[in-house]
């Protein structure tokens, strides 16, 4: 690869960034104003969206406008809003990469105020020139009623919508969660 190329491909990958930045916070505006156009032309046409704890999963552009209509009928008013976002590149495929969004929301599913800590594990394929999700999957720290907000973080069931009472998805999950515990904790 001469320079040329190599400078050309390293712009692409920093206008990609921005551009799947853009993605990842009109995704966010999208769940928030309940705006489907906007919202089904985020992802492609055989999109997954799926989550740790099973609530969520649904194949296709079709199957994910039609889990959020659902989710959104009930959900009313809401904010969304995201941290730290990491951007991988597939060095054989231009047009792939994968991303971790670390994010926090603020909604009210059934009229009860609540809050939530998630990340999103992201699979991104440009279409037609541009950035789309192709695979989101959502795992929870918390999802908890605003109420039990001050004591959430300690107990394992953070998961608490529709009256289900649920463990969080992480970090118990994690393999360097388990590793520490069993080191520093449990020894």
């Amino acid at each position: 690869m001469d320079r040329i190329e190599e400078i050309s491909r390293r712009l692409d990958r920093v206008e990609s960034r921005f551009e799947i930045s853009e993605l990842v916070s009109s995704y966010a505006l999208a769940c928030d104003e309940h705006d489907l156009p906007r919202l089904t032309s985020l992802f492609t046409e055989d999109a997954e969206f799926d989550s740790s704890n099973g609530m969520m999963i649904a194949k296709g552009r079709g199957e994910i406008v039609d889990m959020f209509i659902r989710m959104l009928k009930v959900r009313g008013p809401g904010y969304h809003w995201t941290h730290d976002h990491f951007v991988r590149f597939d060095g054989a495929n231009p047009d792939r990469a994968t991303g971790l969004v670390l994010s926090h929301a603020e909604t009210c599913p059934q009229n009860e105020v609540s809050l939530a800590a998630m990340r999103y594990e992201d699979e991104y394929a440009r279409e037609n020139g541009k950035w789309k999700f192709r695979k989101r999957k959502i795992s929870f720290l918390y999802y908890v009623p605003a109420r039990d907000f001050p004591t959430a973080l300690s107990s394992t069931n953070r998961f608490k919508v529709n009256g289900q009472d649920k463990p969080a998805d992480y970090p118990e999950s994690l393999a360097c969660w388990q590793e520490f515990k069993r080191q520093h904790v449990d020894a």
